[in-house]
């Protein structure tokens, strides 16, 4: 029988300038759900990449005095590098300059044109050069500015090809109304079934004025709207993404979309009305989180207030920026980050809870049984407060709820913690009558953390394998993280984990 696919996917991200913390949010999210259903035995695809065309990019490449081309393809490798450095296990990385994503970009446009949704006619009205969006009235802010880049609208007259978004007022109703999953968390879909009803107008399909993008394959003179070409990378990288081989379907439709929420109009209306209008099976969820705030605002290249991850991960590593990022702000809601916010996440959880733990656990056997763990039950007690715990972690990791996943894997962490200091096996050790006290004690810290462990593997991988190996336990499949399901014999000596930072 074959595996179930899972396939997850972030947006892709603008090369008109580097990367920065929210898109390491968003990546390590989407990592952290392939690497748990890769635990499940399941066949995961993974796709990130990066959106190249449309005015963003033309008028940052203007700026700096170079073309729109080596513009993203010096950011393009910035986004690329960001990948391995938070330990993303992305299958592929796609750029939307590829020729063969434009050229499968111009073949699902000539059947939305064959099917009769695409029609020629003037656009006027309000559009955000940054955004790349033509605005509807409800989304103009005070004094006819952009609600995300809080820059001054301006006023465009073009004559473009159109896409009958209209057409689709009803059966995107019928969507959300049937499919209230589709979008998720409940506020989001919310909000997207309230666009919906507001009533649907046809939007810009090209652009006359623009010559850095994809060709419209029946006017060569216009160029695809940036959001049509961005959006089809889903399924155009596909088609490609192993050379010789088509996986679309294998794959199609995706599993998971992750987006943030300034990006929700097009992914959970404009996408799905295309890929109705392109006969295309449509996404099985799309889940919109919120922003990362600095001083109260958007986490924004626009804006100017970044944080670096690279220069966050070369003092403290990749697991720790992959643990501070969804265990502060809980994925889906907007929250604030900081410097001070997240070292005291690293000192007082990582090093100190989860570091700690493991360090003392694997220490106390290797001074009071030689290293060789026994071979003994664990504590019924203990046990029972695990009972069930990889099942409950799946269910919401499948309902994507990140943050709350690892508050459930965290509670016992810290019951561990507890049941160190409850047991005191430093005063055990004393006494020869209680050395099969002591036994269970140490075998329930060492299974209990390796059990942890596999189960915090998507979060912390770095960490998670060099943990395991020193418990002469690698392995990480799913049958592996319930207490009891592997039987640790020996530990070796285990250098700490989150070392105390000066």
């Amino acid at each position: 029988m074959a595996a179930r696919s899972f396939y997850v996917t972030t947006p892709i991200y603008y090369v008109n300038a580097a990367p920065h913390l929210g898109h390491a949010y968003t990546t390590i999210a989407a990592d952290v759900l392939a690497r748990h259903h890769r635990q499940r035995g399941e066949d995961v695809f993974f796709l990130t990449g990066t959106d190249e065309h449309g005015e963003p990019v033309a008028l940052a490449a203007e700026r700096e005095g170079v073309s729109p081309q080596e513009l993203a393809d010096r950011n393009a490798e910035r986004f690329r590098a960001l990948a391995p450095r938070i330990d993303a296990t992305n299958d592929f990385f796609i750029r939307t300059s590829d020729a063969e994503h434009g050229a499968r970009v111009q073949e699902i446009l000539e059947q939305v044109r064959a099917n009769g949704h695409v029609y020629e006619g003037i656009y006027e009205g309000w559009y955000c050069p940054r955004c790349a969006d033509f605005k509807t009235e409800q989304e103009i802010a005070e004094g006819n500015t952009c609600p995300i880049h809080k820059i001054p609208l301006t006023r465009e007259h073009e004559h473009n090809w159109f896409f009958r978004l209209s057409a689709f007022q009803e059966p995107l109703e019928r969507l959300l109304t049937e499919s209230p999953e589709f979008v998720r968390p409940r506020s989001r879909y919310n909000e997207a079934l309230s666009f919906v009803r507001s009533g649907l107008q046809d939007v810009s399909l090209s652009r006359r004025k623009l010559t850095w993008g994809i060709p419209v394959p029946w006017d060569p003179e216009q160029v695809v709207y940036v959001w049509w070409d961005a959006l089809l990378n889903y399924v155009t990288a596909l088609a490609y993404a192993r050379p010789g081989q088509d996986l679309t379907a294998v794959y199609w439709p995706a599993t998971c979309q992750l987006i943030a929420k300034d990006i929700l109009k097009f992914h959970t209306v404009y996408w799905p009305a295309l890929l109705m209008a392109a006969d295309l099976p449509l996404p099985e969820q799309v889940f919109v989180h919120g922003y990362l705030l600095m001083d109260g605002e958007k986490m924004s290249k626009s804006l100017g207030n970044v944080l670096d991850p690279f220069a966050v991960i070369d003092r403290f590593g990749s697991d720790a920026l992959r643990f501070y990022l969804l265990r502060d702000v809980p994925f889906g809601q907007d929250g604030s980050v900081s410097a001070a916010a997240f070292e005291e996440r690293y000192e007082r959880e990582l090093a100190n809870d989860y570091g700690n733990l493991a360090s003392r656990s694997v220490a106390m056997v290797r001074r009071y049984r030689h290293g060789v763990v026994p071979q003994v039950p664990c504590d019924p007690a203990i046990a029972a407060e695990f009972e069930g715990l990889p099942g409950r972690v799946a269910a919401l990791l499948d309902a994507i709820e990140i943050t709350q996943a690892l508050e459930e894997v965290w509670q016992r962490v810290r019951r561990l913690n507890r049941y160190v200091e409850e047991r005191a096996p430093w005063v055990l050790a004393k006494d020869e009558a209680a050395a099969g006290e002591l036994d269970v004690v140490l075998a329930t810290l060492i299974e209990g953390v390796r059990a942890l462990t596999v189960l915090l593997a998507p979060w912390l991988p770095v960490t998670a394998s060099r943990l395991l190996e020193a418990l002469g336990a690698p392995e990480i499949g799913y049958d592996a993280a319930a207490l009891g399901a592997r039987s640790v014999t020996a530990v070796a000596a285990l250098e700490p984990l989150f070392p105390k930072q000066p």
